[in-house]
Parts: C-alpha cells; sequence; structure tokens
C-alpha cells in the first residue's frame, strides 16, 4: 500500500492509503502502484483516482500542480481539488466550485487592466510634461 497526500495551500485535503493512483501529467496519464520507481510529474488539470485496498475507486479533480512518489509516499501539491463520491457528483461539485473561480478571476483581471491603464496614462502625462 501507499500513502496518498494531496496538499493543497489552505491545508491537507487527503491523506489516505491507495493500493493504485491514477493521474494526468504533462505526457499523459499514467498510473503509479506500491513498488513503481520513484516518480515525479506535472500534473495538468483533470482527473486523480485512487484505489484503495478493497479496491474502491474515488476521484478527485486536481487542478494543474505537482506529484512526488517517493518510495511508498505518494504527494500532490496542487493549487486547487475538490473530491467526489462519484463522476457525476464530481462534475456539479467542478462546476459549482470553478464557476465561482472564473468570475472573481474576471473581475480580477478587470482590476489588474484598470491598473495598468491608469499606469499607462501617468507615464504618458509624466512624459509630455518634461
Amino acid at each position: 500500500m501507499m500513502r496518498l497526500r494531496i496538499l493543497l495551500p489552505a491545508g491537507i485535503l487527503l491523506d489516505e492509503s491507495a493500493a493504485k493512483v491514477t493521474a494526468e501529467g504533462l505526457d499523459g496519464h499514467f498510473c503509479l502502484l506500491p513498488n513503481h520507481i520513484d516518480f515525479t510529474s506535472l500534473l495538468v488539470p483533470g482527473l486523480l483516482s485512487y484505489e484503495d485496498d478493497e479496491g474502491r475507486e474515488t476521484f478527485l479533480a486536481v487542478d494543474e500542480g505537482v506529484l512526488v512518489k517517493v518510495g511508498y509516499d505518494v504527494l500532490v501539491s496542487a493549487r486547487d481539488a475538490v473530491e467526489g463520491e462519484d463522476l457525476g457528483t464530481l462534475e456539479r461539485t467542478i462546476q459549482e466550485k470553478f464557476g465561482v473561480l472564473d468570475e472573481r478571476e474576471k473581475t480580477e483581471l478587470s482590476a489588474v487592466a484598470k491598473i495598468e491603464a491608469n499606469f499607462v496614462r501617468r507615464f504618458l502625462e509624466l512624459q509630455r510634461h518634461g
């Protein structure tokens, strides 16, 4: 068995035993088993799943991050992740959670654009006045 830990900026999302871990990296999907060699991968936004010792599969949606397997420890550090009981529930949770993030990101981008526009305007005024 492996020890799977999902680490987020706000804390630990998951700390469980896993017989198998499947995720998606820059080069595609991969599967880790307990005797797999030590491994590191940059994760792309997508699904991560793991099986417990009884064969039950659990799914998580993981934002971009890093996965490191050392010995029997699998550590995932991600910007965000959401656990779901099944794929249908997980899809709804993702839409709700990340839909809110999209609106927040739009507001932040708008604020940054205003700051940049003000900076350029001030810079041009300074150039005109000497």
